[in-house]
């Protein structure tokens, strides 16, 4: 009603009233204001930080009637996984990689629209693609626990709970290199001082431009003592991976100064 009554006004009346306006406060509240405009910045922020710098691994999906979501569970084996950083979420063991952008205000996640790749899987993981990204859209409700956890609401009511995993730039204490490594289909016996009969990657480091395309020639293929975290070699099958490079400050005596943690298979290829 009195929106109604402001409204009817004559515009002279509506005129006087903006050239002088009333108080919005008193002093005290004028000058508490900045001071609370920066504490809800400062709690953002905050917020943002518990996203970044962790793996989120699915745990539990249920509906808003407390049934299991089987369809986000296809591979028991490696749960789902989100990645927040800089205002970019990353999904990974899905049946194709899913991207997007996202904000972060008021404990609510707003998702842009997700961007995937194009592989054909098996029909359960590819529907299980579908799935996730049907509730990952548009508005919805973030809170990470005490505990640790971080619970999803869609808008349908889902409940879909993540564990925290430090991510490899949480525990190497920096961003990494990025590297490309293309991977022989066949590992071949390498010498080495403890372990006997070892097999080691075939590797050689590839190279392309800001725009994908493959620079020069690779060199020969060498013996790969470390290991990729997060990437497991299927013989008979050559891979191209982008490789994130960490160096390891004050490593044991007889182990490697570098870690290598998988970010993404660029390409495969079978050679079986």
């Amino acid at each position: 009603m009195n929106r109604k009554l402001i409204l009817s006004l004559p515009l002279m009346l509506l005129a006087a009233c903006s050239e002088n306006p009333a108080p919005a406060g008193n002093a005290d509240d004028l000058a508490r204001a900045p001071a609370a405009a920066a504490a809800l910045k400062t709690a953002a922020h905050l917020q943002a930080q518990r996203l970044q710098g962790q793996h989120w691994l699915l745990k539990d999906a249920t509906t808003a009637e407390g049934k299991r979501i089987d369809a986000l569970f296809a591979q028991t084996d490696k749960p789902v996984t989100l990645d927040f950083t800089d205002g970019r979420l990353a999904v990974s063991n899905t049946c194709n990689r899913m991207s997007g952008g996202y904000t972060l205000a008021d404990g609510t996640l707003t998702f842009q629209q997700m961007a995937s790749t194009r592989m054909a899987c098996e029909p359960a993981v590819m529907a299980l693609d579908e799935a996730l990204s049907s509730r990952l859209q548009g508005a919805v409700k973030a809170e990470v626990a005490d505990n640790g956890e971080l619970t999803l609401r869609p808008a349908n009511g889902d409940v879909l709970v993540f564990l925290p995993e430090a991510s490899a730039e949480t525990r190497y204490g920096g961003p990494g290199e990025t590297v490309f490594f293309e991977v022989a289909a066949q590992t071949k016996p390498c010498p080495h001082p403890l372990i006997k009969d070892k097999q080691c990657l075939q590797v050689r480091e590839v190279r392309f431009d800001d725009q994908g395309v493959k620079q020069g020639e690779p060199g020969a293929f060498e013996n790969f003592y470390d290991g990729i975290e997060g990437y497991t070699h299927e013989a008979g099958i050559r891979n191209v991976l982008r490789v994130k490079r960490f160096k390891i400050d004050n490593p044991p005596a007889d182990a490697s100064s570098q870690a290598y943690v998988l970010d993404m298979v660029v390409e495969s290829a079978d050679e079986k």
